[in-house]
């Protein structure tokens, strides 16, 4: 008869372990001796040894007790299926690897390939980190509210960005963003606004978006908070009559005696972001 101490050495593991597997009810309790100690026979050393085996193989405790009392073939079905578990686990643990290595850099927070690659397509141009900031946040919550349509967004801003009046533009606003109180520079920004929004609305060119009333209104409070330049740009707009950001609407004015509503995502409008959308 061995005691608790010599039945663990056999087994491989521990005191605490033992009188766990006791708590749990995989490895029967024996009664005491006279002397007040537990006495285990070969037949404890056994089942110690198939539930360590087990345990050590991945098994989870609540599982082992079936495998113990199984058939041949029931034990080989169950390993099996605990196999299966197992790797889709293994799949899970290095899928979140993957993103916790993501995470290492700020622009990898909750976003798509494709938005990151749209974002260093814009460093590529040359536009500044800061505004790259406010383009990340405001792409953050376009992807979680419209996941299934970012991809299709993205591509059509690529595609918007062969236009060298929205390279200019990047430029311009990246350099308002990084050197506010400069009214003359607001002015040309405008000037190249306005080329854009009425060249798309002349070409017919009226998209339509997926987001709703709140997330607009979020998305422009990104640019107004994070940028307070931005905000004197909106007026100059909506005095040539365009007014908003993430969605521009053409209000009526004696300078162009007409209405349209031009739709766009972060930064300013974009002619067939609707087109692509709808297709």
């Amino acid at each position: 008869m061995l005691t608790i101490s010599q039945l663990a050495a056999y087994a491989g593991v521990t005191v605490r372990a033992v009188r766990h597997y006791h708590k749990i009810g995989l490895l029967p309790e024996p009664g005491r001796d006279r002397s007040g100690y537990r006495s285990y026979n070969s037949g404890a050393v056994v089942r110690l040894i198939r539930i360590h085996t087990l345990a050590d193989a991945g098994v989870p405790l609540a599982r082992v007790q079936e495998l113990l009392d199984a058939e041949p073939d029931e034990f080989e079905d169950g390993v099996q299926k605990i196999d299966k578990e197992l790797r889709a686990e293994i799949r899970r643990l290095q899928d979140s690897r993957r993103r916790l290595a993501r995470l290492a850099a700020g622009d990898h927070l909750a976003l798509p390939p494709s938005v990151l690659g749209y974002l260093d397509l814009l460093r590529a141009h040359g536009v500044s980190e800061r505004y790259i900031e406010m383009e990340r946040d405001a792409w953050i919550m376009i992807a979680a509210q419209v996941p299934e349509l970012i991809d299709v967004i993205i591509a059509a801003k690529h595609k918007e960005l062969d236009d060298p009046d929205a390279q200019k533009l990047y430029s311009l606003v990246s350099e308002a963003v990084d050197h506010p109180n400069g009214e003359e520079l607001l002015y040309e920004i405008a000037d190249l606004l306005e080329r854009i929004y009425s060249r798309a609305y002349e070409a017919g060119q009226l998209g339509v978006d997926p987001f709703d009333e709140k997330l607009v209104e979020l998305l422009d409070s990104v640019m107004i908070e994070s940028a307070p330049e931005a905000a004197r740009l909106l007026e100059i707009m909506e005095e040539r009559g365009w007014k908003g950001w993430t969605r521009i609407e053409q209000v009526p004015t004696e300078r162009l005696g007409l209405q349209a509503s031009v739709k766009a995502v972060p930064g300013h409008a974009v002619a067939g972001v609707g087109d692509a959308l709808e297709g």
